[in-house]
């Protein structure tokens, strides 16, 4: 161990199409380095696992260089490896578990398989400090959307409710597609919608009706908002009348952030949580954080949102994670930890 009473944590993330690498002594972030193949994948208007995997094979050792440099450490000063073992793309994650592991017998050094959502909610203790116990966690992004109570971030994670269908990022992606927005689409419909009217366009909200509150309280559903997006501006095209992008685009994300912020801040109450936590790369999202700010704020709960850097894929909440669970005395994996694609979220590690 270092001479430091925290650990030196290095931390692998490949779940998707970024390769990140972070590095975080206790809680204090000392170096988050991504590289990112989004533009290899913007041609095909979504993810290409073969296409990731071999992003992350050509990019994995220049980016823990790159880590390390910024930190100011070497690998040797390393307390312990943690990477992301699940879920996500099976051949992406493959490749980071893959180098963790060489690190970790190359170094000597203990390994912690960790779970990718559970890091998206550990991550904020680098920026805001120790977590709340328990924390409401609310994570919203490409392939996910759930809501979790969270006593324990290293060990004890209870989902509350999930997408049954699209994640909310996915929504975003594809209602993009419709409008003729770049990939990904999240932050070019942000950007749009600031120039639109979030209430020209009565959108539906999925799974809010009476029945549904009490079939899937927690749940959220956006297949029905897409493709109400999708009937809408095709009968305007059929028409020959214009579609009003920055219109449809506002409508569009006031539904989503409605139904998200809605039943997450009603979580909160009925399980007398008094912090909501979002993270994933829709809390980058303006709107997002505006309505969670003004909801939380009538319901007397506290928010936390990670800033947007540390909202999408990074190495950093993996090490803050990893840094968690070491200084929680957490049992380390064994080194024939699997790389799981379909990881639940109650099991934080591997």
């Amino acid at each position: 161990m270092t001479t430091e009473h925290e650990p030196l944590v290095l931390g692998i993330e490949t779940s998707c199409d970024e390769t990140g690498v972070g590095i975080v002594r206790g809680q204090t972030l000392l170096a988050d380095t991504v590289a990112s193949s989004v533009d290899e994948h913007a041609r095909f208007g979504g993810v290409v696992p073969e296409v990731a995997s071999r992003a992350h094979l050509e990019a994995m050792v220049p980016t823990i260089e790159r880590a390390c440099a910024q930190a100011g450490v070497r690998l040797q000063e390393v307390d312990a490896v943690a990477v992301t073992a699940g879920p996500g793309l099976a051949g992406a994650l493959l490749v980071g578990v893959a180098a963790a592991k060489a690190l970790a017998v190359g170094l000597g050094r203990p390994i912690y398989g960790v779970n990718h959502l559970a890091a998206h909610v550990a991550v904020d203790v680098v920026e805001h400090g120790p977590l709340p116990e328990p924390t409401m966690g609310l994570l919203v992004s490409g392939g996910h959307s759930n809501l979790l109570l969270v006593p324990d971030v290293t060990c004890d994670i209870r989902s509350l409710g999930a997408t049954i269908d699209d994640a909310a990022g996915e929504a975003f992606d594809k209602v993009a597609r419709l409008l003729g927005l770049p990939f990904p689409g999240g932050p070019h419909i942000d950007r749009a919608a600031r120039e639109g009217n979030q209430v020209a366009i009565d959108f539906p909200r999925g799974l809010t009706s009476g029945r549904d509150m009490d079939r899937h309280r927690f749940d959220y559903s956006f297949s029905g908002l897409k493709t109400a997006v999708a009937r809408w501006v095709k009968a305007r095209e059929d028409s020959g009348e214009p579609v009003p992008v920055a219109d449809v685009a506002a409508s569009f994300q006031e539904a989503v952030v409605d139904v998200l912020t809605r039943k997450a801040v009603l979580a909160c109450r009925e399980h007398g949580v008094d912090d909501l936590l979002i993270g994933g790369g829709v809390a980058a999202n303006s709107r997002l954080r505006a309505m969670a700010q003004e909801r939380c704020d009538a319901a007397g709960v506290r928010l936390r949102v990670p800033r947007p850097g540390l909202c999408t894929d990074n190495g950093a909440m993996v090490a803050a994670l990893g840094a968690e669970m070491v200084q929680k005395g957490r049992e380390a994996s064994r080194l024939d930890l699997p790389a799981d694609s379909s990881q639940p979220v109650w099991q934080v590690s591997a």
